[in-house]
């Protein structure tokens, strides 16, 4: 492919630049029915952050029993934590904030739903028990200087319960952003929200007093509607994506979620449209073909396969 490719068409309604919040290593890797290597694993992180992400969601402190392929948290944080990139790191609660405290992580990161359905599957609780289990965790993180996100699933549909009216999902946001998240991420759990929808809650968050700056946007691709419900997130302003390297990953407590929004495929589309990422496609390309062959399968990303000539 000629490097002159795509080109750039500069479209000034959209922000000038977007921070790519890259998941690959936490949100892809859990999924795996096998765990990777922790060899392989920081070496991912290492290729990700030469590739020009400045965000490397690097490991979960949740406990092993839940994410089993993530068990190595300890062992793999220390091996990447001096990288001149952000890491932040999920954290379940106080004993995963105490792990991750102890390894010098400086972002953390909550995992909140937004209904009751999966509230109950994924946290074996309400959805404001859950709330009150995180408001002790991120108070103690935000006293001890971190920085916190707070992820938000099945804002635009659930599996058991449908469509999830958007109120409800404006009411657990706020809840987040009152308790102090500095960031709040809006997650298409199992890819069904479109283009309307999005900018439907990003409106009425906007009018609840949520302010665009604090948002941020997770989409999956069940339905091929990652890139256009982002591209209706940006026209909203919103301007930090997740992203995951080769469309790695989906969710263990939701089996119709397949993967993530591709960081490739987002970042041809930014590319195109002259919204600078700072990240080297040709060299997360690369990347992504080289944790394909670790994984022993393909990389879903259409840009990854369009670009290492294999499809």
């Amino acid at each position: 492919m000629s490097s002159a490719l795509p080109m750039t068409v500069r479209d000034p309604a959209l922000p000038a630049r977007v921070r790519i919040h890259e998941v690959g290593a936490r949100d892809g890797l859990q999924n795996e029915k096998t765990a990777v290597p922790t060899d392989v694993k920081a070496e991912f992180v290492r290729r990700l952050a030469a590739a020009g992400l400045t965000t490397i969601e690097a490991t979960s402190f949740v406990h092993p029993k839940w994410v089993p392929q993530l068990a190595d948290a300890e062992e793999l944080f220390p091996r990447v934590r001096d990288l001149p990139v952000r890491l932040p790191v999920l954290v379940p609660n106080e004993r995963g904030l105490d792990r991750a405290l102890a390894l010098g992580a400086r972002e953390v990161a909550v995992f909140a739903s937004a209904t009751e359905s999966f509230a109950k599957a994924n946290l074996n609780r309400t959805v404001d028990e859950a709330l009150a289990m995180f408001e002790p965790t991120v108070t103690r993180a935000i006293e001890s200087g971190l920085k916190v996100r707070g992820y938000l699933s099945m804002c635009f549909g659930d599996p058991w319960e449908g469509a999830v009216p958007v109120e409800q999902v404006v009411r657990v946001t706020k809840a987040l952003a009152d308790m102090g998240c500095d960031e709040l991420s809006l997650g298409d759990t199992i890819g069904v929200a479109t283009p309307g929808h999005v900018a439907r809650l990003l409106q009425e968050l906007n009018e609840a007093g949520v302010p665009t700056s604090r948002i941020a946007v997770h989409f999956h691709d069940t339905y091929g509607q990652a890139l256009s419900n982002t591209l209706a997130a940006l026209r909203h302003g919103v301007t930090t994506v997740d992203a995951s390297a080769g469309g790695l990953g989906g969710c263990p407590y939701a089996k119709s979620a397949t993967g993530n929004l591709a960081t490739e495929d987002l970042v041809w589309m930014l590319d195109g449209l002259g919204i600078e990422t700072g990240v080297d496609l040709a060299a997360l390309t690369a990347t992504s073909v080289w944790m394909a062959e670790q994984l022993g399968r393909p990389s879903p990303s259409r840009t990854v396969r369009a670009l290492s000539h294999k499809e």
